[in-house]
């Protein structure tokens, strides 16, 4: 009774494809549920499906291959209260009301029904499952808010630049020149080496990694490499990825690490730290979050074994990647930078609350969030609810979305900051964007508590210790690219006015 209450669902699996009950909408159209329900209750009565009809369609095509092929599996749920199994598969009898059957007779029957729909479109009527309609408009909808937003920062900051570099380059009097305020004055600091240089460069290397990752995985998926069908294989796709893109990783880190130190820096160090610093991080919460799920006797564990072959991909394949990428970074020719940085530190002004790095950042973390928060949702459900996420193209599209907002919100906060004559900007521009992490994870209490029935406590730390990975995760994604389009913007602007 009360998984009938909680609305648990049926899932079965029949050569990869996952069962499916098909619902006909009021305008005819028919729309596809994941699973079938244990039962329903009306009128305060429950009454159970323990009667399932297997329809599998399958298709041949004799030109191509011998054979058939199974191309869609779904199921027709029903309550029976039938007390032979003839009499169950005939059909007929009345629903089975728990409160009046003491035993039950759980029966199934197959239909073979030949299909037109060939084998490599068989997933494609899982696309029509409940809520698709509101995914397209909700994707719609942000697309055209976020061109909006993204038009409008872009036309501020052209105008506003074109004036500031305009009145810049003018052969001043000294009466101006010692009345001049603005982004110009901290010419000498810009570039200043930030507190934590070597943990900002660590981030944004392990950011461009996280970024190589989801861009050649979702590259795959969009062309149909990496399809549900494959369970898992997308799982260690992006696992392999990660690994691979150490090389990137570890370049990042050494230029950004020349940029701040010079060649003599600190670039060892750095490299260890983008080598161990994230990997370990998750890799330490996994370990633990997994030590749970062996306490709990869970065949969802993951086997010692696995656990090996992660460190050998660790310490045999990603760290030497890092250290190789760092290399050809640090003797790479440095960046040129266009103004040089003084030798004592210039005063910050005083700035009021608005202007403050923290409510900036948190500010700007808003807009990057607007632009996956569609499209979040139906990722957390494929992953805590065990529908089908596919996809890709939308998701493509909507991360060439969160990489525009996030260059132009850091683009626009940092230079809000410089025109305040406060030189500190590095870490601003990388949370500017990377503070979208954190309302990342607040969506994720507010689903847990609406969405989710879950009270146990191990069944607790894993939703919110992987949605702290996720949530870590985006943050280095999202700051990485704010902090390097904020890098280059910084370097464009200063390099187009005259400073004596």
């Amino acid at each position: 009774r009360s998984m009938i209450e909680d609305e648990y669902l049926v899932n079965w699996i029949l050569d990869n494809l996952p069962a499916a009950t098909r619902y006909r909408r009021p305008g005819g159209e028919f729309t596809y549920m994941d699973g079938f329900l244990v039962g329903l209750m009306q009128n305060g009565r429950y009454f159970v499906h323990n009667h399932v009809t297997l329809d599998i369609q399958w298709h041949q095509n004799p030109d191509n291959y011998e054979g058939y092929r199974v191309v869609g599996f779904e199921v027709e749920p029903r309550s029976s209260a039938a007390l032979t199994k003839a009499e169950a598969c005939a059909g007929g009898s009345p629903a089975l009301d728990l409160d009046n059957q003491g035993e039950i007779l759980y029966t199934y029957d197959v239909r073979w029904t030949e299909s037109a729909v060939r084998w490599a479109s068989r997933w494609d009527g899982y696309l029509k499952m409940t809520g698709g309609q509101i995914h397209w408009f909700a994707i719609l909808n942000s697309l055209l808010i976020l061109v909006f937003l993204s038009g409008m920062v872009a036309m501020i900051l052209l105008r506003t630049l074109h004036r500031d570099i305009t009145q810049y380059n003018e052969v001043a009097t000294s009466e101006e020149a010692r009345e001049e305020t603005g982004w110009k004055l901290v010419h000498g600091d810009v570039f200043r080496r930030p507190r934590h240089s070597t943990l900002l460069a660590v981030s944004v290397g392990s950011g461009m990694q996280v970024l190589g990752m989801s861009v050649v995985t979702l590259g795959f998926s969009v062309f149909g490499l990496l399809s549900p069908a494959h369970r898992g294989s997308l799982l260690q796709s992006m696992m392999l990825l990660f690994t691979l893109m150490g090389v990137v990783a570890g370049y990042t880190s050494a230029r950004f690490c020349k940029v701040f130190e010079g060649d003599e820096g600190r670039w060892k160090f750095t490299t260890f730290l983008t080598a161990f610093l994230y990997p370990g991080l998750f890799f330490t919460i996994f370990f633990l979050l997994n030590l749970c799920i062996w306490g709990e006797k869970s065949s969802g564990a993951v086997p010692f074994a696995t656990m090996f072959a992660l460190l050998v991909l660790w310490f045999g394949v990603s760290v030497p990647l890092v250290f190789f990428g760092a290399y050809a970074g640090i003797r790479a020719p440095a960046i040129e930078l266009p103004v040089k940085v003084s030798l004592v530190p210039r005063a910050i002004p005083e700035q009021s609350f608005l202007q403050q790095p923290l409510f900036m950042s948190l500010v700007g973390g808003i807009l990057p969030f607007g632009a996956v928060f569609t499209e979040l949702f139906f990722i957390m459900s494929s992953l805590w609810q065990h529908q089908f996420y596919y996809l890709f193209g939308f998701l493509a599209l909507v991360l060439v979305i969160l990489l525009v907002t996030c260059a132009e919100i850091s683009i626009a906060l940092t230079y809000f900051q410089l025109t305040s004559e406060d030189y500190t900007w590095w870490w601003t521009a990388f949370f500017a964007s990377g503070s979208s992490a954190f309302y990342v994870f607040l969506y994720s209490i507010l689903y847990f508590s609406s969405r989710l029935q879950i009270d146990k406590i191990i069944s607790m730390m894993l939703y919110f210790g992987y949605m702290g990975i996720i949530s870590i995760l985006f943050m280095l994604l999202t700051g990485a690219i704010g902090t390097i389009a904020a890098f280059f913007f910084v370097r464009a602007i200063y390099g187009s006015i005259k400073v004596d």
